[in-house]
């Protein structure tokens, strides 16, 4: 694969829902092991373009091209399937199971005697140890139950699951939000970390330095239109603030 194609190119995106259009014209695209920001106010359209790249809902007009291949997205099973893994807010672990059984919830494997077929718990919890600790991140025990996991804890095991199945492109929709400071800067690291693994990610977020201190480049949504693309190189996080800011102030 050429490293100067663009792993995701979105051509052209329009989305309505009834009367409101909520995207329109918008081109993105993520290089090859980039972490690429994506922000905006409230409404600038983050969420549907996000959800259109990866299978729920179809553009109305316009083209995704992955790997350099154009491709149709239709469900996110398609899109896991390609490569394209989502950390949503809520994060989709079930607090009550444990962290070897969220790792790998919808792909666990198994193990087989004659004709019974059985929960492979020593190799899930095995997996689940070696991965996180490679990246850093250690957990007491894979058997304890989500729950009792902080918020960056609960971050690093969908991070760890996104690496271990072999993502290539890996979306996190406000990954910092509701963290310490602290558990901001672990977060902040594991994305570092999944980059330099050879990951492209697309990080959503409100928060400019966060998203600043981590981005190779950042794409600014407002109304549904795209604003500018920056190189995180050429402008400071105060002039992106501003950026944003003018945007939200028009909109007043």
């Amino acid at each position: 694969m050429n490293d100067r194609v663009p792993l995701v190119q979105m051509i052209n995106i329009s989305k309505n829902f009834g009367t409101v259009q909520a995207l329109k014209n918008v081109d993105f695209d993520v290089h090859h092991q980039e972490v690429m920001g994506l922000v905006g106010d409230n409404g600038a359209g983050k969420s549907t373009l996000i959800k259109i790249l990866t299978g729920v809902f179809p553009p109305d007009t316009g083209e995704i091209y992955f790997e350099g291949k154009r491709v149709v997205i239709r469900s996110p099973k398609e899109a896991r399937a390609m490569g394209i893994e989502t950390v949503y807010q809520d994060l989709a672990l079930i607090p009550l199971m444990s962290v070897s059984r969220n790792f790998f919830l919808g792909r666990e494997p198994v193990a087989c005697f004659g004709p019974f077929r059985f929960l492979d718990k020593r190799k899930m919890d095995r997996v689940v140890l070696d991965v996180l600790s490679q990246i850093g991140i250690s957990v007491r025990s894979p058997d304890e139950p989500v729950a009792v996991l902080s918020g960056g804890e609960r971050q690093s095991v969908a991070i760890g699951r996104a690496l271990h199945f072999g993502a290539k492109l890996l979306i996190l929709d406000e990954p910092t939000s509701a963290l310490s400071v602290r558990e901001t800067h672990k977060v902040l690291d594991y994305i570092l970390e999944a980059k330099e693994r050879g990951l492209s990610i697309i990080f959503i977020t409100h928060n400019i330095y966060h998203v600043y201190s981590v981005a190779d480049r950042i794409t600014i949504l407002e109304h549904g239109r795209k604003v500018a693309t920056l190189q995180k190189s050429e402008v400071t996080a105060e002039e992106v603030i501003e950026i944003v800011r003018s945007g939200y102030n028009k909109k007043r």
